[in-house]
């Protein structure tokens, strides 16, 4: 072969590789997250504005993690995803199996590898067992994700009615919110610790959802006494993905410049 069709071989082959990259790239699926990284799907401030508008489906959801917490379009349930499953806590207090066609409004995905695993062997409150983890893993300025299996001898959360445009303020859906009390009861707290720096895009401190090990409730947790369980905590220190809704007007609309912590302490606690 010559010195010029050498050349001219290695141009088509060169184009060939281009173009078929090319069309990879157009029939790929979307890259799934890094293990050690959280995925968010639009802001905790949208949510509090009322954009309730879900814009990603669960299939797609599940994709970048295994283990999180979120709502559902309309607010139609708490949301928790476990061991690649999901949950839905409706504002019956009963739970459901949502279909992977769904869409969320917000929501926070990972994959849980734990780095810590503990025996609780002592009865904690809400506000002691926040204070366990915060000595377990210290590191503030990074996220936490934790579950916890384990017998509560009470637990108290909350859902919220599914709503109907025009969407009201999420201060507003939570004065009428029905609280759900259990005694004795077995099951995971599954959360987020998150630093004071995401103020506005997600929940800083705690954000906690409950889930029965029988199925017989669950929700957005606001209170609880454990008696004992195993705790496990993996310290996230990427911040990979967030997706914010592309075609929303009411997205577009919302005066995010809003300082609304004093809105999120009040639909994040019990009134």
């Amino acid at each position: 072969m010559t010195r010029k069709q050498n050349c001219l071989f290695a141009a088509l082959l060169l184009a060939a590789l281009v173009l078929a990259g090319c069309q990879a790239g157009f029939n790929a699926a979307p890259k799934a997250a890094h293990p050690e990284g959280i995925t968010q799907v639009a802001t905790i401030d949208a949510l509090l504005a009322g954009v309730y508008d879900g814009h990603m489906s669960l299939a797609t959801l599940l994709q970048y993690g295994n283990f999180g917490i979120g709502t559902f379009e309309g607010l139609d349930g708490e949301m928790i995803l476990l061991d690649g499953a999901f949950y839905k806590v409706r504002d019956d207090g009963k739970v459901y199996l949502p279909d992977l066609t769904e869409e969320t409004p917000f929501a926070s995905v990972t994959r849980l590898v734990p780095d810590i695993t503990a025996p609780i062997n002592r009865p904690l409150d809400m506000q002691a067992f926040m204070e366990l983890v915060d000595e377990l893993a210290p590191r503030q300025n990074s996220f936490c994700a934790f579950l916890v299996r384990g017998d509560f001898v009470r637990m108290r959360t909350r859902s919220v009615p599914k709503q109907q445009k025009p969407y009201p303020p999420l201060a507003e859906v939570t004065k009428n919110q029905p609280v759900f009390d259990f005694e004795n009861i077995s099951g995971m707290l599954v959360g987020f610790r998150s630093p004071d720096f995401v103020k506005g895009v997600n929940v800083p401190g705690y954000h906690i959802h409950f889930l029965a090990d029988d199925l017989s409730g669950g929700g957005h947790v606001l209170g609880f006494e454990l008696a004992r369980g195993v705790l496990e905590a993996d310290t996230v220190h990427n911040w990979l993905n967030l997706f914010l809704p592309d075609q929303s007007q009411a997205f577009d609309n919302s005066d995010l410049a809003i300082d609304r912590t004093e809105e999120l302490k009040t639909v994040e606690q019990e009134r």
